[in-house]
């Protein structure tokens, strides 16, 4: 009897391994920009003269400057040292054309570097100064909606699957 069930066992926990849903694959551990970084990342083979389509997969050190129903729009962005303070972020010049589309995946993974709440209260940031903090979707489109906030943004197959806030004060 206890021989059965252990094979049962076995067999149910391979089925179950084999079954993971769509939302549970990994994002792979793409190489992470210079969070202060003060040049633009490049994007080599992307075509800008085209329409605006979705970065290549990888992290980008940028920011979201548009929403629209179903995606969100981004620039790349670069730290500007500052004379009198420590610095900025900037984003290209008007006119250059480095803009990205792509739609926010269901199950992103927001970490906020300044908690979930709409005051956006309290400091939620790791060592290096990145959010740390899991908040909703919901929580990051209503987000950049209203601000610009210098991030980390990663992107597989096409989606945004995940954002990390840069904490600059």
């Amino acid at each position: 009897m206890k021989r059965s069930l252990l094979a049962a066992a076995a067999v149910l926990s391979v089925a179950l391994a084999g079954a993971v849903p769509a939302e549970a694959v990994a994002i792979p551990d793409f190489p992470v920009p210079k969070t202060f970084g003060t040049t633009f990342q490049a994007d080599p083979g992307h075509d800008f003269t085209k329409h605006i389509s979705s970065r290549k997969d990888g992290v980008l050190r940028g920011w979201i400057t548009h929403v629209s129903t179903g995606q969100v729009e981004y620039e790349p962005i670069k730290w500007v040292k500052g004379r009198y303070t420590e610095g900025h972020f900037t984003g290209p010049r008007e006119g250059a054309a480095t803009a990205y589309a792509s739609p926010v995946a269901k199950n992103v993974v927001f970490l906020s570097a300044l908690g979930c709440s709409a005051e956006m209260m309290g400091l939620t940031v790791n060592k290096q100064g990145l959010g740390a903090k899991r908040c909703s979707r919901d929580t990051l489109l209503t987000r950049v909606k209203k601000y610009r906030r210098a991030s980390l943004i990663t992107v597989y197959r096409g989606e945004i699957v995940k954002l990390q806030e840069i904490y600059t004060p």
